[in-house]
């Protein structure tokens, strides 16, 4: 699906707005504007335009995102110090709430949320003027699922938030803080209000939005927002009616999972999406995958761009998939350097490490010593060999799979192992299915701590779920390491100041 630029809503809030320059934050007084193109209503035809516009935006993360996400879980680091220091700060619980992402993160998020309300508001406006309730109702439906996505997100990094209404961002300015679970309890709230009206299959099923949410999408964010409640049989419930419509399955392949061939993968619940159109130069739409390359690399490909270095996945998590002799999954995760291969060996317990174990990927591609890092995910990696002739910005045309079905089996066998029921699947069974894939032996009488292994081993270097993991467990031993001190105190980023000086909720809470 080509990008549609289509305006739905521009707004110019101070604070509220995204400035593309990462660091020139708008200060300017509140203008409280809201603008919307002259619509014609009656045709009925365009009533896909908004929530066209709402998957546009969606997919347009800023790079800066799920990095805040993910940076403070024990399996990634930030990449190097000194440059972006308070993002370095950030991975070691060290907050200053003046630093330009967390307002900016805040911005995109809540941006992308006001879009949301302004699609489902324009659609009820075409279904007034004669458009198909039921398809109108769909288009709502799907609205709602994207904005439940960046609402719980929201909350993961700052816990009380806004539950927004409308498209106008002005409500902000008298509106109270809610609390976290209430957030959770709403998202899945919207989620069941969703599923009746969503596509009964796989998004990568769907001819009209090709990859767009169906009800197990909604179903997965349910999920999600119940595993933070501690529900852990509403957790069971989703995931096990997930796993019952018999429609996903693993993706044989876990190292091209993450590159070309992964795109609208049959295990992939929800994706962002970017194409260059299959040629070497003109439209294109592309995620800032730079943050997490390497600085230094010999592609296989002369010409590929290298990155910005700025994402490692730990020594700490290496060494853990050493112990339970992982490759399949290791070898995926982790681009090496020859500098991160001799840091590891520096542990009489890894000096004679796995032969596999190389600067050079499976794909060809040689990563270098580069000054930010030890090593790079592999997650993000895209080899060389896959981008198209002429297109060498580094990860082009690469997608970036947010919700998976092993992140779904995994799950519901940690809400079995809590106690809750299903007729479904077992715990060990969920866990297995999993593990057979990564080409390790089978478990019986899976502990909840085998299930929280697996997605450390599993999941890493995806959207922080290991540290909202750790927090949700209060297994906060965990995150102290390699000189980090994590307390309970440190779980929610600080408010972006600039949003404290704006809103009068966040300035009362911050006192």
């Amino acid at each position: 699906m080509k990008p549609v630029k289509y305006i739905l809503l521009t707004v110019s809030v101070a604070g509220l707005l995204f400035s593309t320059a990462c660091h020139d934050l708008l200060d300017e007084p509140a203008e409280n504007r809201a603008f919307t193109d002259e619509t014609d209503y009656t045709i009925s035809d365009n009533m896909v335009l908004p929530l066209i516009g709402t998957y546009a935006d969606f997919y347009q993360r800023g790079w800066e995102d799920i990095p805040l996400l993910a940076v403070r879980g024990d399996d990634v680091n930030h990449g190097g110090e000194g440059d972006q220091q308070d993002y370095a700060n950030t991975d070691k619980f060290n907050y200053n709430r003046n630093f330009w992402m967390f307002n900016s993160v805040w911005q995109n998020m809540y941006k992308d949320i006001f879009t949301a309300h302004s699609a489902m508001e324009q659609v009820e406006l075409y279904i007034a003027n004669g458009a198909s309730q039921a398809k109108g109702d769909q288009y709502i439906a799907e609205a709602k699922v994207l904005r439940g996505w960046l609402l719980l997100q929201i909350s993961r990094m700052w816990g009380d938030v806004f539950i927004t209404e409308s498209s106008d961002p002005s409500q902000l300015y008298t509106m109270e803080l809610s609390p976290k679970t209430e957030v959770m309890q709403h998202i899945s709230n919207q989620m069941d209000e969703a599923i009746p009206n969503l596509p009964d299959m796989r998004p990568n099923q769907r001819t009209d939005i090709p990859g767009g949410v169906t009800q197990y999408t909604a179903l997965a964010i349910k999920a999600m927002a119940q595993l933070e409640m501690k529900n852990y049989q509403g957790v069971a419930d989703a995931t096990g009616a997930i796993i019952s419509s018999g429609l996903f399955s693993l993706e044989p392949d876990f190292y091209n999972l993450f590159k070309i061939p992964g795109k609208l993968n049959d295990e992939n619940l929800l994706e962002l999406q970017y194409s260059d159109y299959g040629q070497g130069s003109g439209d294109l739409s592309r995620h800032e995958y730079d943050f997490y390359g390497p600085q230094n690399w010999t592609p296989a490909v002369e010409g590929a761009g290298g990155g910005w270095g700025f994402f490692e996945p730990s020594l700490k998590w290496i060494k853990f998939m050493l112990d339970r002799g992982e490759r399949l999954r290791l070898e995926t995760s982790v681009l090496f350097t020859n500098r991160g291969i001799a840091k590891i060996q520096e542990d009489a317990a890894y000096a004679n490490l796995p032969a596999w174990i190389s600067n050079t990927t499976p794909s060809g591609d040689i990563i270098n010593d580069f000054p930010r890092g030890m090593f790079s995910s592999g997650k993000q990696y895209l080899p060389s060999n896959q981008l198209t002739e002429g297109r060498n910005a580094y990860g082009t045309n690469k997608n970036y799979i947010l919700t998976r079905y092993a992140e779904i089996l995994l799950m519901h066998a940690e809400a079995l192992t809590r106690g809750a029921n299903s007729s479904v699947m077992t715990a060990d069974e969920a866990v297995n299915e999993v593990r057979e894939r990564a080409g390790l032996n089978t478990l019986t009488g899976v502990t909840t701590q085998q299930v929280l292994d697996e997605k450390f081993a599993e999941l890493a270097m995806e959207l922080g779920i290991r540290y909202y993991d750790m927090i949700r467990t209060e297994n906060y031993n965990e995150l102290s390491y390699d000189g980090r001190q994590f307390s309970a105190d440190k779980t929610y980023l600080p408010y972006p100041q600039a949003q404290v000086d704006l809103l009068p909720a966040l300035r009362t809470d911050a006192e």
